[in-house]
């Protein structure tokens, strides 16, 4: 695939998109990573049945940085600057599908793009302000979560964190951290505080729209008891599926059993 670009309010937007005429599904990364991260689902046979679209939020991967930091750094921001790409290649609907800090920002979409069939978060707990002390798990990487600026030695161990102990730390994920516009990680945090983003829990107790919450057991970010607590209005199989042997990325540990779930999802949403 051809990596594209796309002018929005919120600055330069890089994206990937295989194109065709299947139902839409667009990737959301996480904190100070890139799209392509979900590169093992590109590369899978879900390609072939849906338009699968990964971008690189503002400040992240080959996007520019925000042209107005205030309005694109916070979890609503990149939530707006995601409609606003949206809207800038023609895409009026799709399913979303969010890892991290792209899971928070598909949340926001569910209750204000009204282009959403359905959303998938993983590593993410659908959380309120109220909610964050029990939703993480306090931990070196989550203190470097809102770090302003990285050192090489904080690049590779949130990277590594992230991807999981076992797991081979390539030289794009690497540069993928070093590269993230710094500004947004305290402003995202100061916007959360002062409560300008949407309550993440709400949204999954009130939307009607089908939400598909995955987490892998060996999470280090996510508290995945506090998953248990939230009172989903529509969730997926009835359940939070935790994946044994996964950690903050099953999309990436275990693309063979994550994949096929995805497929099963997608193919029940988009029906």
């Amino acid at each position: 695939m051809t990596q594209k670009f796309v002018e929005t309010p919120h600055g330069t937007i890089s994206y990937l998109d295989t194109g065709g005429a299947g139902p839409v599904v667009v990737f959301i990364h996480g904190n100070s990573a890139c799209k392509e991260y979900f590169g093992k689902q590109f590369a899978s046979p879900l390609a072939a049945q849906y338009r699968l679209i990964a971008l690189d939020l503002p400040g992240h991967g080959a996007s520019a940085n925000a042209s107005d930091p205030d309005k694109s750094y916070s979890i609503h921001g990149f939530a707006d600057a995601t409609m606003a790409f949206l809207d800038a290649i023609g895409v009026t609907k799709a399913t979303l599908v969010g890892w991290s800090l792209g899971g928070h920002a598909v949340l926001e979409m569910m209750a204000r793009w009204p282009g959403t069939t359905a959303a998938w978060i993983t590593g993410t707990p659908p959380a309120g302000g109220a909610d964050m002390e029990q939703a993480f798990l306090p931990s070196e990487n989550m203190g470097l979560t809102f770090k302003d600026e990285f050192t090489a030695e904080d690049a590779r161990v949130q990277s590594q964190g992230g991807l999981g102990a076992g797991e081979k730390l390539e030289d794009w994920m690497l540069a993928s951290a070093k590269r993230a516009d710094g500004r947004f990680r305290p402003m995202m945090l100061q916007s959360a505080i002062e409560g300008r983003d949407l309550d993440g829990r709400k949204i999954a107790e009130e939307s009607p729209l089908p939400l598909a919450v995955v987490t892998g057991a060996e999470e280090i970010f996510v508290n995945n008891a506090f998953l248990e607590t939230v009172k989903y209005r529509n969730l997926w199989d009835g359940k939070v599926h935790v994946l044994p042997g996964a950690g903050h990325m099953p999309f990436w540990q275990m693309p063979d059993v994550v994949n096929p779930m995805l497929g099963r999802f997608l193919a029940e949403v988009t029906a």
